[in-house]
């Protein structure tokens, strides 16, 4: 796995693997986020995805999680850039607290940023600009929103160009949207929430013959995970169900598919589980903090 950032071509970097929580979990003192308590270096941030182009000095993250200030730093002393940087421009997928939440960062109580462009759908626009805190931001020009659109490709630099796409998704608030990275060399496709795979019009299984990459949502690995809970309510593939749907798939394809956005009871977290090993055996593979994936 690379880990080097690369000093003269566009790479994409995982900040964050977990939901909207992180990892551990507030308030959790169960055996699944006891060592992580205690140990530092199995902590891990919320879904976060940074492109970066060292030619140009451009930097993009995917998502503004509560953890933004430590995955800009990771971001940016990984980069060799100074730490106080913003990014070039933040595209959001929807409005769940771990996917938004860290703009507050931005505002005039902490960074004061300056029109930092925030890419958002319609409903997400409409959710920022009428509600506090986050109209503030916008008043304030600590954030310049610029509207995106369902399937309508936004260019970064040259042959690096990003494209939103509609999933289903409990949208109380806004809607919500995966993304596809595409560099003349490699692209990414950027799914850390939806519903069931079954629900969305599009056949999964079609796209990952077309990308090198594929992030795709594991929060939970099976139903039951979350004793005293209706797992209905938060529905999402779990990892044997989205196993169970690739399972046709060619092993070339199988390892394309890396899954993130782990809630703090997945087993797969832990790096030794059954769990984890029964993922890698399949041939599937396993979001990891600070990879790197060049563009």
């Amino acid at each position: 796995m690379n880990k080097a950032a690369p000093t003269n071509q566009p790479y994409a970097m995982v900040l964050g693997l977990t939901q909207d929580a992180g990892y551990p979990q507030a308030g959790c003192a169960k055996d699944c986020c006891k060592a992580a308590w205690t140990d530092p270096t199995k902590r891990r941030f919320p879904v976060c995805l940074a492109i970066v182009d060292p030619v140009e000095n451009q930097t993009w993250l995917l998502e503004a999680t509560p953890n933004i200030k430590e995955q800009l730093y990771l971001l940016n002393s990984t980069a060799g850039y100074e730490n106080s940087r913003l990014p070039n421009g933040i595209f959001l997928t929807h409005g769940h607290i771990g996917h938004y939440t860290g703009l507050m960062q931005l505002g005039r109580e902490i960074m004061g940023a300056k029109q930092t462009p925030v890419y958002a759908m319609p409903r997400m626009m409409t959710f920022l600009k009428n509600n506090a805190p986050w109209n503030q931001l916008v008043e304030f020009k600590n954030i310049l929103l610029v509207p995106i659109q369902n399937n309508e490709s936004i260019v970064l630099h040259r042959h690096l160009r990003i494209t939103p796409f509609l999933v289903p998704h409990r949208d109380e608030f806004t809607e919500t949207v995966g993304y596809n990275i595409q560099s003349k060399n490699t692209s990414i496709l950027f799914i850390p929430d939806i519903d069931k795979w079954h629900k969305w019009e599009t056949d999964i299984r079609s796209l990952i013959p077309k990308v090198d990459f594929a992030f795709v949502d594991g929060t939970f690995y099976k139903d039951g995970e979350i004793s005293g809970s209706t797992m209905n309510k938060v529905p999402h593939p779990f990892i044997e169900e989205s196993m169970q749907t690739f399972a046709d798939l060619p092993p070339k394809e199988k390892n394309k598919i890396h899954f993130f956005h782990f809630n703090h009871t997945n087993p797969v977290l832990q790096k030794n589980s059954p769990e984890r090993q029964a993922v890698t055996a399949e041939g599937f593979s396993i979001a990891e903090q600070r990879q790197i994936i060049l563009l």
